[in-house]
């Protein structure tokens, strides 16, 4: 019979090895962000480059001017901005600045380059913009950068055929709360000064925005079930800085629901059927909106429609349902600013 110690013998060294490095990983995955939102962003730039795929196809092959990479800050890539243009534009045109999206966690200005082409060649300028989030950066900073953008854009407006009094904002999942963030702090002076930003813009100068699949209440994420809400707690710990991050004021401001006005600009907002997010968020803000008196365009679909359309739908470009809402933003768009 063995006399060495139990710890000694090969058959339990295996185990207990793997037994201390699961309670190391645990630790981690409970002391950091880290490791689970980077596990998060690889699946959301994986399904990134898939949807920008689809979308590439349908994406003009010519006629717009493009200047790419334009600095509107001084954190390198983190600030800056694509412009688009129609060809040969000579005088200002109406402007969409998109924010996308990316669960406060991850994405970039280059995923949503074939819809903001697509918008373009309708006859704007458009702008798709890149800022800091987390867990590399905590709010707000990623919000004070996407203001100094929109006051560059300002600022150069002769230089990209920007028209600085007909801007719409735009915005989908996590860019849809920046949007509505912004669009807030334009309309809402009590909302500005509680987050501490003095708004770029007039909200004269703010004609409309364009809200798809976003989160405007984060009080609900906490309680929210499966592997979704699961992520999105995590999302929300990186990007605001705290574990619990529910108490937090920026988890406070981000909530976007609760401080909207009858000022709010002109909204056109959608959520897909089988998107979680949408009879919570997108849809309880454009009722909300509405009972405010704000010009509201929802875009919904019915619980049995057809095929199921899934968060961010409307970049899915072979469902003949995100073609018609691309053509319900751009109707939109001709209303708004014309």
């Amino acid at each position: 019979m063995s006399t060495k110690p139990w710890y000694r013998r090969p058959s339990r060294t295996i185990p207990l090895a793997a037994l201390a490095l699961g309670v190391t990983a645990a630790l981690v995955w409970t002391l950091s962000p880290w490791p689970a939102a980077l596990l998060i962003r690889a699946m959301f730039e994986k399904g990134g480059v898939d949807t920008l795929r689809e979308m590439e196809p349908y994406a003009p092959t010519g006629g717009l001017d493009e200047h790419l990479d334009v600095a509107y800050g001084d954190a390198g890539t983190d600030t800056t901005l694509d412009v688009f243009t129609p060809a040969g534009a000579s005088s200002p045109l109406a402007t969409v600045v998109w924010i996308h999206g990316g669960a406060w966690i991850s994405g970039n200005k280059e995923s949503v380059r074939p819809y903001v082409q697509i918008l373009a060649a309708e006859g704007y300028t458009t702008v798709a913009l890149n800022y800091a989030y987390g867990p590399e950066s905590t709010y707000p900073h990623g919000l004070v950068q996407l203001n100094d953008a929109l006051a560059f854009l300002v600022e150069h407006a002769a230089e990209y055929n920007i028209d600085p009094d007909r801007i719409v904002i735009a915005g989908d999942s996590a860019g849809a709360n920046l949007t509505s963030q912004l669009a807030t702090l334009t309309t809402n002076p009590e909302y500005a000064s509680l987050v501490g930003i003095e708004p770029a813009l007039e909200a004269e100068q703010l004609r409309a925005v364009i809200l798809n699949c976003g989160i405007y209440d984060v009080s609900e994420i906490p309680n929210a079930p499966g592997i979704g809400g699961w992520g999105f707690r995590i999302a929300l710990w990186a990007y605001l800085g705290e574990r619990d991050w529910s108490d937090t004021p920026g988890g406070q401001q981000m909530s976007t629901l609760d401080y909207v006005t009858g000022d709010f600009p002109t909204t056109w907002i959608s959520g897909g059927n089988d998107d979680p997010l949408t009879p919570g968020q997108s849809e309880k803000l454009a009722s909300r909106l509405g009972d405010l008196g704000v010009d509201v365009t929802p875009v919904f679909y019915a619980a049995d429609h057809e095929p199921k359309l899934p968060h961010e739908y409307q970049f899915h470009l072979d469902f003949e349902d995100a073609r018609t809402a691309l053509q319900s933003t751009i109707d939109f768009l001709g209303r708004v600013t014309g």
